[in-house]
């Protein structure tokens, strides 16, 4: 039986957020300026053979056990395993799988490193690799993008999905009908060093719902002045 590891970086948002919203993005033109750092979303996928299917997340307490079959109803219970699993099926394999799934963040969730996309990517990779599917690094982060934003209805944009597949730092276009270009900046190591000497990270014990800043960069997307800032 295989075991598949993956581990995935989450990112810091350096300039741009909010134009990589699809409201904004397919009006505009959206630039993101990210950079991934060394905390990850693990994930352990283990091929099992006796029919069932187990998730486990450890940073919601969250443990589901299902028997294998093709389509798995979201119910409010690691809806976000679900939705990738059922893609996962739909797309590419057609037939059920067996397999325990196992995930552990370095950091709280609702930290704003974009977290539940670098899980989405991290899990995908993990199929990806088990399964030998044919998706590049481009293909992976439209796929998560698809699940975390069109098949879960969550709000958001897509820098998270990009920063976390093609690490390090990048410089994102952001284009209508989901097309992005992402460009690998070539930072020498000395300026990457003073950036990361002149950065501190710390956790103020308050964590916060994504969705509730995405509707509210949303409701700004109506505003004149708030549109002018970011075309800035």
């Amino acid at each position: 039986m295989k075991t598949i590891r993956t581990q995935t970086p989450l990112r810091l948002g350096l300039a741009g957020g909010g134009t990589d919203i699809n409201l904004y993005c397919d009006k505009y033109t959206g630039y993101v300026l990210n950079v991934t750092i060394s905390l990850y979303i693990h994930c352990t996928l283990i091929e099992r053979e006796d029919g069932k299917i187990i998730f486990d997340s450890p940073d919601t307490n969250s443990y589901c056990e299902y028997e294998s079959k093709e389509h798995l109803e979201n119910d409010g219970k690691l809806d976000i395993f679900k939705s990738i699993y059922n893609r996962i099926i739909k797309d590419f394999t057609k037939k059920p799988l067996s397999f325990s799934l196992h995930t552990y963040s370095d950091v709280p969730s609702g930290s704003g490193l974009g977290g539940s996309s670098t899980l989405v990517v991290g899990v995908i990779k993990a199929f990806a690799e088990w399964l030998n599917l044919p998706l590049g690094e481009y293909e992976i982060a439209k796929l998560a993008y698809e699940i975390e934003r069109e098949d879960l209805g969550i709000v958001g944009g897509a820098q998270d999905q990009y920063a976390a597949t093609f690490g390090g730092f990048n410089f994102m276009e952001f284009y209508d009908n989901k097309r992005v270009i992402v460009n690998p900046l070539r930072i020498k190591n000395w300026i990457a060093s003073e950036l990361e000497a002149r950065t501190v990270l710390y956790f103020t014990n308050i964590t916060r719902e994504a969705k509730d800043i995405e509707e509210h960069k949303k409701g700004k997307l109506g505003d004149e002045k708030s549109l002018e800032a970011m075309h800035a």
